[in-house]
């Protein structure tokens, strides 16, 4: 009699943590991020085409003209290398660890620095950078349609940028409820097929007009103050162009892996595509719309092209297209967050009625945010230095020091040295050109105009 209660609460014990495991299952079943593994290569790609190649690209020639051709080229040629690098390294950590996936940026962070300090250093960041992009893109959006609005109608009544912004934003009160990452993997087709056809015409279009009348390759700003300010708010525009690190694990999240087939194979194989594109889209916008324009370029480049006006308003109809699938996107791990603690910490129970009543609440907020403060270049010179370089440049490499630990002076310590030398600097100094330029836009800016 004596040994029945302990195989009792041995079986207790049992049931109990089957009970858990079958809870955990349901909720990672549910959750957008790990709801679903079927992804192939090519989702890789477009994926990963559509983070990156966002609405940064129309602003480089206007970061050309603030760092001038020679560390224009330099910086745009390094943050390409340094990327696709820092790329590579998270793809390769992404199952380091035999029998584990490291599906968020934040559990990659937990793994390397402990399960406290890696959520407090990647977990703030990397929702700056979303929730951020998401902000961007709502004025973008709204931005573009005006200008469809302009070129299509240039004699109708002039209508608010706050109207456009909050047509764009009901598109995502739609499309936010779609439940995880491969159920946009449609749009997000779309946005890449988008996005490469706006870059060809942004760059095309510029050959087109020719080289403008007094054509001027110096700094734009009269001081040196300003002249100074101007490049560092420049270094954030270009950081903001090679966002799609904080979005790039939970991507490789939706592919298959099996010990004989780890993801990583067709997800660095979508990488590669998805970087060729990248140069394809960057470096032709970056340097023939800084070479035709000079420094009378605008922030967004679609804006200083006037005619052919319908060239102009399908472009910019390609743009409103490519951002509606890249805030999805960026979108989609916020979403995965916020359900996470609903329903892990705050024992919601994971239904469509919470879903649908928290993401609402997520796309107004953006768009609140955005229609309050539509400073679209100093917007991406500061939240790109002050969250994308550390996310994008770094942080990866200080993973891969602190878990691998790669012999001192080696090739690997070396390259990551360097890069993490090239992404505080970057940190340090965009955020303080991108503030400067959105006090001076705020100085003639009147709220909801």
């Amino acid at each position: 009699m004596g040994t029945q209660a302990p195989t009792d609460q041995n079986n207790y014990a049992s049931t109990d943590i089957d009970a858990k495991l079958a809870k955990q299952k349901a909720i990672d079943d549910w959750l957008p991020i790990t709801s679903s593994r079927n992804a192939k290569w090519w989702y890789s790609a477009f994926h990963n085409v559509t983070a990156m190649v966002g609405a940064g690209v129309l602003s480089l020639p206007y970061a050309m003209s603030e760092l001038g051709w020679g560390p224009g080229v330099v910086i745009l040629v390094l943050s390409w290398i340094i990327t696709f690098y820092t790329l590579w390294q998270m793809v390769e950590m992404h199952e380091m660890v035999p029998g584990k996936r490291f599906d968020r940026y934040h559990e990659l962070g937990q793994h390397a620095f402990g399960e406290k300090l890696g959520l407090y250093i990647v977990v703030p960041q990397q929702l700056v950078v979303e929730v951020g992009v998401n902000i961007v893109y709502m004025v973008t959006g709204g931005k573009s349609l005006q200008k469809v609005h302009k070129s299509v109608c240039p004699e109708c009544k002039q209508i608010k940028l706050t109207y456009f912004i909050m047509i764009f934003a009901s598109v995502h009160f739609v499309l936010s409820h779609l439940p995880n990452f491969n159920s946009i993997s449609g749009v997000s087709l779309a946005a890449a097929v988008m996005s490469l056809s706006y870059s060809t015409i942004a760059w095309a279009a510029s050959v087109n007009k020719g080289v403008v009348d007094n054509v001027q390759y110096g700094y734009k700003a009269k001081s040196t103050s300003g002249t100074v300010f101007g490049f560092f708010n420049a270094l954030g525009e270009v950081a903001f162009a090679y966002a799609g690190h904080n979005v790039v694990l939970e991507i490789q999240a939706t592919i298959p892996s099996t010990p004989e087939k780890p993801s990583k194979g067709p997800m660095w194989r979508g990488v590669i595509v998805a970087y060729i594109v990248v140069a394809l889209c960057y470096f032709p916008v970056a340097l023939i719309g800084y070479y035709i324009f000079g420094n009378s370029v605008d922030d967004n480049i679609l804006i200083s092209l006037e005619k052919p006006s319908w060239l102009i308003a399908m472009a910019n109809m390609f743009v409103v297209i490519h951002v509606i699938g890249s805030y999805q996107i960026y979108a989609m791990p916020v979403f995965d967050m916020i359900e996470t603690v609903l329903v892990k910490k705050l024992n919601f129970r994971p239904t469509r009625t919470l879903r649908f009543i928290t993401r609402n609440i997520y796309v107004a907020f953006t768009m609140f945010v955005g229609i309050t403060f539509p400073f679209f270049g100093g917007l991406l010179g500061f939240f790109g230095g002050f969250a994308f370089a550390p996310t994008t440049y770094f942080l990866p490499c200080i993973m891969w020091l602190a878990i691998y630990k790669p012999r001192k002076f080696s090739l690997s310590w070396w390259c990551n040295y360097i890069c993490i030398f090239f992404g505080v600097l970057l940190m340090i100094l965009s955020p303080i050109g991108g503030l400067r330029t959105i006090i001076i836009e705020a100085k003639n800016y009147t709220f909801y105009s």
